[in-house]
């Protein structure tokens, strides 16, 4: 899971509340992320403490579960960050790419297409993004 899904569900306010809550339901639980998305997250929510409360009590593993990262992975994510430098990529995007080559994940909960419709895991392979905007 990504960022923009996360602050368009605690947002209602968010242009993509009803698509990201309707895509929600045929998303088997618990979503994965990691902590760079967390902290983009409650960046973009925090004019709304009630929305980062909300954020942090949503990572207790039955809603959505925070892959680790070890610190010899900053290797791997800064070779990401290189690989698609001419996308100027965020740390959060190229951690999900790493965890998605590391984990063997297909499928991304992201609003950025234009991104991870660049980004590519195992072979060469595409990301299945939803929702479908």
């Amino acid at each position: 899971m990504d960022t923009g899904p996360l602050v368009a569900i605690l947002s209602r306010e968010d242009e993509h509340h009803a698509a990201c809550v309707e895509a929600l339901r045929d998303l088997p639980s618990p979503l994965l992320s990691c902590w760079p998305v967390i902290t983009e997250a409650a960046w973009l929510l925090r004019s709304s403490p009630r929305a980062v409360q909300q954020l942090l009590s949503s990572v207790d593993g039955r809603f959505l579960e925070l892959l680790p990262l070890a610190g010899a992975e900053a290797v791997a994510i800064a070779a990401l960050m290189k690989r698609y430098a001419d996308i100027r990529p965020q740390l959060a995007d190229v951690a999900l790419v790493h965890l998605a080559n590391r984990e063997q994940i297909e499928t991304i909960f992201t609003l950025d297409q234009r991104d991870f419709s660049i980004y590519r895991f195992g072979p060469r392979r595409t990301f299945h993004i939803v929702p479908e905007l």
